[in-house]
């Protein structure tokens, strides 16, 4: 599966394990596939680079928010080139939020991000793992504010990315999505909660009738079991509501997929691991995952 153009990556927080993983693309079937963003002495000479370096000397382990907006600044040169068809598409590897919130740079997450620098309006976060995919309804933020997130007018279009995008992204000809109810046991007919009567089983209603294979709201804690049904995607309204269940069930292995952008980007599914950045331990199989997927999605 050879591409016209190559696949741009961001190698992430040059402190993290992100340029570890990155090197290893060298030896890696898609070398001749990738280009990479980041600082060129912390990568492999065999690698085609952008080289961005970073003002601040980079030590395993110990972020510097100095380099945060060198960090944006390459993630930015690499959104653009995808957006002007230099690139086939943008695998990322982490970044640390607080590090570059310690910057003084507002930054919730490279969704957020990402549909600022493409002008998005409705981004869309899903994990993959294997044939299992689940997407979420809302990302980074407090638990206590997602209840007021989830509007009718915004949980149709996140569907409606989420259908469109498995269609045109994954080839998925009539996608079939499962969403998830807020509360537990998805209410209990309104005494545990009233967002599923009030918001989420009426737009599932609406789109079901406008020809959308979507069903729900079901009570999260039996939406991922097999008796639940055949499904493409299962929609979780918050973050840790969908992401235990695939990170149970693929970790290491899993990309994170933007939907709803004009651009495709994929992602690894762990984070920067601070821990044992340059001890050679880091698992390279999430970003090898990340980089087939968007091969795979840029081909169609």
């Amino acid at each position: 599966m050879a591409l016209d153009k190559p696949l741009v990556i961001t190698a992430g927080e040059p402190a993290g394990i992100g340029p570890e993983l990155c090197r290893a693309l060298a030896d890696s079937e898609f070398a001749a596939d990738v280009v990479i963003v980041g600082d060129a002495s912390l990568l492999d000479d065999r690698l085609q680079v952008i080289d961005t370096p970073f003002p601040a000397p980079v030590v395993c382990g110990q972020p510097d928010p100095a380099n945060a907006k060198t960090l944006l600044d390459g993630l930015t040169i690499a959104v653009e080139g995808c957006m002007d068809g230099r690139f086939a598409g943008l695998v990322t590897a982490p970044v640390a939020k607080s590090v570059i919130a310690e910057s003084g740079i507002a930054f919730t997450g490279h969704t957020e991000f990402l549909a600022g620098l493409t002008g998005t309006e409705q981004p869309v976060m899903m994990l993959v793992a294997g044939e299992l995919r689940i997407a979420l309804a809302s990302t980074h933020m407090p638990l206590r504010e997602v209840p007021d997130y989830i509007t009718a007018e915004r949980l149709t279009r996140i569907l409606e990315v989420l259908h469109r995008d498995l269609q045109v992204r994954f080839g998925i000809e009539s996608p079939e999505i499962i969403v998830c109810g807020l509360n537990p046991h998805a209410g209990e007919g309104g005494h545990l909660g009233h967002e599923e009567d009030a918001v989420i089983a009426p737009v599932i209603a609406k789109l079901a009738a406008s020809g959308l294979k979507v069903r729900g709201p079901l009570p999260a804690d039996t939406a991922f079991m097999p008796a639940a049904g055949q499904r493409d995607v299962v929609l979780a309204m918050y973050h840790d509501q969908g992401l235990p269940v695939l990170k149970y069930a693929g970790f290491g292995h899993a990309v994170n997929v933007t939907l709803g952008l004009p651009i495709i980007r994929t992602s690894v599914d762990h984070g920067t691991a601070f821990d044992i950045a340059g001890t050679g331990q880091a698992d390279t199989g999430s970003l090898m995952a990340a980089v087939l997927l968007a091969k795979t999605m840029a081909s169609l």
